[in-house]
This record gives C-alpha cells, sequence and structure tokens, in this order.
C-alpha cells in the first residue's frame, strides 16, 4: 500500500503555534523531511518527538523529491515541514508536492502557521483580493516585468523580503509603485519583538536610510487605485488628436462609428464629443 505525504505548516515564531493534528502526525510517520534539521530538532525536542530525520532543501529537491517518492511507494508515511510556516509556500516542498502527485502518491495538507496571511490580516489593507509574489525574483528581466506589473495592480500584493535585502527592494518598489502608495512593514511575526509598520513607500525608503533592517520582512503593499488608473489613461490618450484616436481604429478593421464610441470610451468623454471635434 502507498504510503501518504503530510505537508505539515510549523510556527512561524512562537513554538505554540502548532496544531495538534501536526503533532500527532510527526509522531506517527515513518520519517520527517525537514529544509534544515537542526532547525526542526529543536521544534521536536520541544514536544518530545523522536523520529527519523532527513533533509530536504533548496539544493537537493529534485533528486530527493524522487528518493522522497521511492519510500513513499513502498509504503512509508513521510511528514514534510520547512524552517517555519506552510510547506510549499516560498518553499521546495511544492516540487516534492508535484512529484509525488505526478507519481500517483497521496498528498494532504495540515494547515496551520503562513506568514503571508498573518502579515495580511494584521495590515489593515484590503483582503477580499489579494496576490503573492513571495520574494522577488533575482533574474533582471524576470524581476522587471513583475515590478512593472505593480502600478496597474488592483489587489493588496504581499512580499517577502530578508533584511540585506530590504532597502533596495524597497527603493524598487518606490519606483515601480509610486511614492505615495501604503505599504505595512510586518517583522518578527509572533515573536516577542512582533512589528506590523504602515506607511507610505517614500516613509519607509527614507525610514530606513537611517535604520537598519532587521528580521524576517513580510511587505504588504496596497493595491493600485482603479479610478487614478482610468484618470491616467485618459489622459495618455490626449497626446494624439482625436482624428488620429478614431482612425487608429479605423485600421484595425472598426467602422466609424464603432471606432467613435471606442475612442469616446477611451477619453472619458461622450461620443457627442468625439463627432463634433472630428467636424
Amino acid at each position: 500500500m502507498t504510503g501518504t505525504l503530510y505537508l505539515c505548516a510549523t510556527p512561524i515564531g512562537n513554538l505554540q503555534d502548532i496544531t495538534l493534528r501536526v503533532l500527532d502526525t510527526l509522531k506517527e510517520v515513518d520519517l520527517i523531511a525537514a529544509e534544515d534539521t537542526r532547525n526542526t530538532l529543536g521544534l521536536l525536542n520541544h514536544y518530545g518527538i523522536k523520529k527519523p530525520l532527513t533533509s530536504y532543501h533548496e539544493h537537493n529537491k529534485y533528486e530527493k523529491a524522487q528518493e522522497l517518492a521511492d519510500r513513499l511507494l513502498k509504503g512509508e508515511n513521510i511528514a514534510l515541514v520547512t524552517d517555519a510556516g506552510t510547506p510549499a509556500i516560498s518553499d521546495p516542498g511544492e516540487v516534492l508536492a508535484a512529484v509525488c502527485i505526478e507519481r500517483g502518491i497521496r498528498v494532504t495538507s495540515l494547515p496551520g502557521a503562513c506568514a503571508l496571511i498573518t502579515a495580511l490580516t494584521m495590515s489593515g489593507m484590503p483582503a477580499r483580493r489579494f496576490c503573492f509574489e513571495g520574494f522577488l525574483p533575482t533574474d533582471k528581466k524576470e524581476r522587471s516585468h513583475v515590478l512593472g506589473q505593480l502600478k496597474t495592480e488592483e489587489r493588496t500584493v504581499i512580499f517577502y523580503e530578508a533584511p540585506h535585502h530590504l532597502k533596495t527592494t524597497l527603493k524598487e518598489l518606490q519606483e515601480a509603485a509610486g511614492p505615495d502608495r501604503k505599504v505595512t512593514l510586518c517583522r518578527e511575526l509572533t515573536k516577542r519583538f512582533e512589528e506590523a509598520v504602515p506607511m507610505t513607500l517614500q516613509e519607509a525608503v527614507e525610514y530606513y536610510k537611517e535604520k537598519d533592517p532587521r528580521g524576517e520582512y513580510v511587505l504588504v503593499l496596497e493595491g493600485a487605485d482603479r479610478e487614478q488608473i482610468r484618470a491616467q489613461e485618459q489622459e495618455s490618450w490626449q497626446e494624439i488628436s482625436v482624428a488620429e484616436h478614431v482612425a487608429l481604429y479605423e485600421r484595425q478593421g472598426m467602422d466609424r462609428k464603432e471606432a467613435m464610441k471606442k475612442a469616446a470610451a477611451d477619453r472619458g468623454v461622450s461620443k457627442r464629443d468625439i463627432y463634433r471635434a472630428l467636424l
């Protein structure tokens, strides 16, 4: 009988933030795969759990995923834990989960602590629609693409960042989203010196000119204002004349009536205004 892979959420700071179900599972599985076995050993010792450990991390995730899948197919049950939070969220666990599903192995997730949800809910930012970017890509082209989307991204956006990269990231976010966009800087979540500081991106850049970042950060960025985006779009059309605007759509195959209607919508005016301008 094939075993089961259990994705077990672990505390992101406070050791009490672990579920009874996760603790029971860690006691019952045959093997625990951990991002850092030393870190996980401290958690296990805290709760009096003794189980075999094996390392599974960013640098061995592909080959080790196949090894763990082989053991699961032989009937072993394996728990996967990350250093903090939920496996597969900005974590190599996503590779193991995908391999197991591809090979027909049951995968289940045991919910618990997750830094992005913790930060979002305490930030006061709109949470009905949000997106998670994790750490910004290191590849320059991909990083530029992600940052370029922020200007018109209306959803709340959540980033992870290490302290030694924070100043650079804040400057890039300011350039991409504008100095007045609000951001909540969350650090040391669930720990004694937990902080969630709301400010604008410009204020954040200025703040960290004189202060050294400490601890792991979650940045919760306000989404772009829909009305402001619309106003900017309308303003951009003023660079060409109404006649050029209508002609643009006619070249795309629209008849004159349809082209005038589209140009009016672009400029935020009535079709009558377009007609008058053409006369």
